[in-house]
């Protein structure tokens, strides 16, 4: 009853918010459950207490603090009106809204350069990172200002930021930098005259009654300094403790205002802001942002077929999004702080999730990124069941169809969502592996549907001894182009032996002792995909030391149904063609591993751990599945769509957009005539694409830094697309517009077939070409038949 009555003297506390009804879609007997895993966190130290407040369909539904505010030098205890020191939260409640504002009244466009509102920046390299690059992270900026050397003063750090160089060219990578929203508070200023703390307290805390909200606290609101949370030791374990004054030693620095950190509020006051995002940018009749902004900047802003997912400023799907939980879908936005307050918003559900804690107080010892994760699923669990995450699809636009991937895998939109082999191993409690001393193949594709590691997963499973790991090419973290060296994976102190560096199949020594390998790896579903050969050399390896092989399948991306383009002729077996086979082939990796070992009389010991639920006219992003890119140049669907084509002609003197943002949608080289190439192509009517004429400089891989004249090739129906047939095509088309400059000849390794590229050198049509190898293609679906497992 006491427990009943805080919760409805809480709701009450918030007059802008309705009380609890017996509407509201809540268990609260679940609700209840955050009383024990907060207090549980307490006990081990993780955190000397909390506030935990979480708002539903307009209602606030819990609100209530736990154990202590301070614990040194007394002890104080907690309440729901603490104010925290707010940390990362600054970047989402001051400098993203601030940016935004500006952005609805015309005064920025996300994407110009800093350049254009602030010249000096663009030097050392910065000339081309745009606004919308800083606020998703992707500005290649290193992530913080140097603090080995003492320094102190916001211009001092404005200047550091000048004299700052790129670590990766931007847009390539996601680096988490608080550079960048050092740099966008700037831009705040220079834009409207008023400094970030100035700005907020007058365009967004004030309008929206946030009053414990605020920059500088001692020295805005010093009656307050009571109700401020203690954190850290200013000097580590020596200096006496920081209260009222930010923690974060940049923002310190710089005089408490900062576009990263310096923030401090209440859970009461992020309840507000977190109800206005969802109400569209309103609150109590204020509306300081327009809906489609806060649509904007809470929905996927990263390039198309990033891993790391971001909004404007918000945290979609990250590994800094450990306050999403394991339930909340695929759509819910949020943002976390060092020092331990986190927000959590579900615009599906209509619910937000506040965590406010102190958690560095008073040693930095403390973590609360378990406690996050606990009460989010905590929360997600107690939402009444509703049909609201159905709208998900229409109302939320994603970037690409890999965010849609994502976003199936989340919501659950797509019934039966494909359980891998990894996954189906864990259901089965690792049974077939028990007493096993195991080598696992893998690379960074090799993680089970909540995101961990295989690698991890089978160190912690009960009777399995994971031994050495096996990392094809491009390496255990999917990222090197180059050949990569054996080494030790610092996470778990295994030797990790590179089956792409001086040798490419496993020896003897690297087997000893070893019972079986495991093989997990995503594979795109072409034959010229070094991931199949490894496969088969495992299958070699394995079967000569007498160890049995465990497949655990993955999907095809590109279905398991389309066969398509020239059988590789057999004496061109190489390490981009293991067996004589069409350029899509139509089987997932566990079926490959059945032919490769039957038909050729192998002998190894093969087990498939097989997939539930995946279906063979399924594409990647119809499976619930997460794409991960399974080499760095396979970076979404519609690029590996496009790949089993584009990549016929890689052999040759052209550039497919390696180096650039769009590897596989470009063709070209500093020879060609990008108009007279397209016009050609489109005239050949290829059903599924579109060729428009453009240029491009690659940054890195073949014509490093010229330009190249080409085509972007656009995906118009996948299913209509042969994409071997496009390749062939291409091919063609090289070889009749550029006879002397085109090198034909070298397009034979991944052609795979010496009678389509005499044919292509004859001046044959390539239709006629792709009718030619119908024959070959009927046997081999006749030989594949025998070993289809679905």
């Amino acid at each position: 009853l006491a427990g009943f009555l805080c919760i409805i003297l809480a709701a009450a506390a918030l007059p802008a918010q309705q009380t609890v009804t017996a509407e509201s879609g809540i268990d609260r007997a679940r609700l209840e459950g955050i009383r024990a895993v907060v207090e549980d966190a307490i006990r081990k130290k993780q955190t000397p207490g909390a506030v935990v407040l979480v708002g539903h369909r307009g209602q606030i539904v819990y609100r209530q603090a736990f154990g202590n505010r301070e614990v040194e030098p007394k002890v104080v205890p907690m309440t729901t009106g603490t104010i925290f020191d707010m940390a990362s939260l600054t970047k989402v409640m001051a400098t993203t809204p601030a940016i935004m504002q500006l952005f609805e009244q015309g005064k920025i466009r996300l994407d110009d350069p800093v350049t254009a509102y602030w010249p000096e920046f663009g030097a050392n390299g910065k000339e081309h990172i745009t606004i919308l690059e800083l606020m998703t992270h992707y500005s290649g900026l290193p992530p913080d200002l140097d603090l080995k050397t003492p320094w102190s003063g916001y211009d001092h750090a404005m200047q550091m930021i000048v004299n700052e160089k790129p670590i990766v060219p931007p847009g390539t990578r996601f680096i988490y930098s608080d550079i960048n929203f050092e740099t966008l508070a700037e831009l705040v200023r220079r834009i409207s005259g008023e400094t970030l703390d100035e700005y907020c307290a007058k365009h967004v805390f004030g309008p929206l009654g946030m009053k414990d909200t605020f920059f500088r606290p001692l020295v805005t609101h010093p009656a307050l300094r009571e109700r401020i949370a203690p954190t850290q030791h200013e000097f580590g374990t020596t200096g006496k403790i920081l209260w009222g004054v930010v923690h974060d030693p940049t923002s310190r620095r710089m005089g408490g205002v900062a576009g990263h950190a310096g923030l401090f509020s209440t859970a009461d006051d992020l309840a507000i802001y977190a109800q206005m995002l969802l109400d569209g940018g309103s609150y109590k009749g204020v509306q300081i942002l327009s809906p489609l902004t806060v649509q904007k900047m809470t929905t996927p802003q990263t390039p198309p077929g990033a891993t790391v997912v971001r909004g404007l400023g918000w945290d979609i799907g990250s590994p800094y999004a450990s306050n999403r939980g394991e339930l909340f879908p695929f759509g819910s936005y949020g943002h976390t702080g060092f020092t331990g307050p986190s927000l959590l918003i579900d615009p599906v559900t209509q619910t937000f999730v506040i965590l406010m804690s102190n958690r560095v107080h008073p040693d930095g010892k403390g973590s609360v990124v378990a406690l996050r994760e606990k009460i989010a699923t905590l929360v997600a669990a107690a939402l009444g069941p509703s049909s609201d995450r159905r709208i998900l699809a229409s109302r939320l636009p994603l970037s690409s169809p890999d965010e849609l991937a994502r976003g199936y895998r989340e919501t659950g939109l797509r019934d039966g969502n494909v359980a891998t082999g990894i996954d189906v191993l864990e259901s089965e409690n690792f049974a077939p592996l028990r007493g096993l001393r195991i080598g696992l193949v893998t690379n960074l594709t090799g993680r089970d549907s909540r995101g961990r590691r295989t690698v991890d997963v089978l160190r912690k499973a009960a009777g399995v001894k994971l031994a050495a790991l096996f990392s094809p090419e491009h390496g255990l973290y999917g990222q090197a182009d180059e050949k990569v060296a054996s080494t030790t994976d610092p996470e778990t102190g295994l030797p990790v032996f590179s089956l792409y560096g001086d040798v490419q199949r496993p020896t003897a020594g690297m087997l000893r002792g070893l019972n079986a390998l495991v093989f997990d790896v995503q594979d795109a579903g072409v034959r010229f995909y070094t991931y199949s050969t490894t496969l088969g050399y495992i299958l070699e390896a394995a079967a000569k030391q007498g160890i049995a092989v465990y497949v655990l399948d993955r999907p095809n991306p590109i279905n398991g149904v389309n066969v398509e383009g020239p059988v590789l002729d057999p004496d061109l077996k190489s390490f981009v063609g293991y067996f004589p086979m069409p350029v899509r082939h139509g089987m997932t990796i566990g079926e490959l591993a059945e032919m490769f070992n039957r038909a050729q009389n192998l002998g190894a010991r093969l087990h498939v751990i097989k997939m539930r639920g995946w279906e063979r006219n399924d594409w990647f992003d119809e499976t619930g599945l997460e794409w991960i890119n399974p080499s760095p140049n396979l970076r979404s669907l519609t690029e590996a769509t496009l790949y089993p084509g584009v990549a016929m002609v890689e052999g040759a003197n052209v550039s497919v957009g390696r180096g650039t943002d769009r590897p596989f949608e470009l063709l070209g080289a500093p020879w060609m005539d990008s108009r007279k190439l397209a016009r050609f192509l489109n005239g050949r009517g290829i059903q599924g694409v579109r060729f428009l004429p453009t240029d491009f400089q690659p940054a890195s891989s073949r014509f490093e830094g010229e330009t190249c004249h080409g085509v972007q090739i656009v995906l118009l129906d996948r299913q209509a697309l042969d994409s071997p047939e496009m390749g062939v095509e291409m091919a063609s088309a090289l070889f009749k517009l550029f006879p002397q400059q085109f090198k034909l000849q070298d397009t034979l390794p991944l052609i795979g077939s010496r009678r389509v590229v005499d044919a292509i050198r004859a001046g044959d049509d390539p239709r006629s070409i792709a009718l030619a190898w119908q024959d070959a293609l009927r046997q081999f679906r006749e030989q594949r038949a025998k070993y289809l497992l679905y």
